[in-house]
């Protein structure tokens, strides 16, 4: 009997979690007007992860970001349209949320600890921040779109810019909360906090990080 009752307990868990990245999904297309598209998500089987093989399931042997990448459909298949929405996380409820970069939305990201030391340093200096989220491996800082323009002025003004810093622009991506990466879950470092008078989170300029 407790066999069951664990069992019961177990499936309501997933149920939960699944029903959290349908919702969260709809709130970043619906209401922040952010476009969206699942992550591939992960082979489950235990003789993978034995091997010590990625437990991505795209066909990439060694996919540098494993589960948290669009394949079927694309990341230009991205929308707002919470019928979508619905239709591909009915389909597939434990897949990631990933957030097509460069249209309403764009990001730029550290690895973990310096990340979590730029965080530090940036708010200690009064300067305000959008939303920040952290994987198992990096920060990532939402930021108002640029153009890669933009990017190139910006970059070549500076007398140094750290090689493992990466720009998730036009064409870009990123996972974002509650979705789980390989290595563990997404967390929000600084929560969304909505603009006044509106829905959508306040995002600073890429210049002003």
């Amino acid at each position: 009997m407790r066999e069951i009752l664990g069992r019961r307990r177990k499936l309501s868990l997933q149920r939960k979690g699944r029903t959290a990245l349908l919702n969260a999904a709809l709130t970043y297309a619906e209401q922040w007007k952010w476009r969206v598209v699942p992550g591939v998500g992960y082979d489950k089987r235990t003789t993978w992860r034995a091997a010590g093989a990625q437990p991505c399931a795209c066909p990439r042997p060694n996919c540098p970001v494993p589960g948290v990448h669009p394949l079927d459909p694309g990341l230009l298949a991205a929308t707002r349209d919470p019928r979508m929405i619905r239709w591909w996380w009915s389909r597939r409820p434990d897949a990631p949320v990933v957030l097509a970069t460069g249209d309403r939305v764009s990001a730029a990201s550290l690895p973990a600890v310096a990340g979590a030391r730029a965080l530090e340093v940036i708010e200690h200096f009064g300067v305000r921040l959008g939303p920040v989220l952290a994987t198992p491996t990096r920060y990532v800082f939402l930021v108002a779109p640029y153009s890669l323009a933009e990017l190139g002025e910006l970059l070549d003004s500076q007398e140094w810019v750290p090689t493992s810093l990466r720009y998730h622009g036009d064409g870009g991506y990123v996972a974002l909360p509650p979705s789980s990466s390989s290595a563990g879950q997404l967390r929000w470092v600084r929560p969304p906090v909505a603009e006044e008078g509106g829905t959508a989170p306040w995002l600073p300029r890429i210049d002003m990080l």
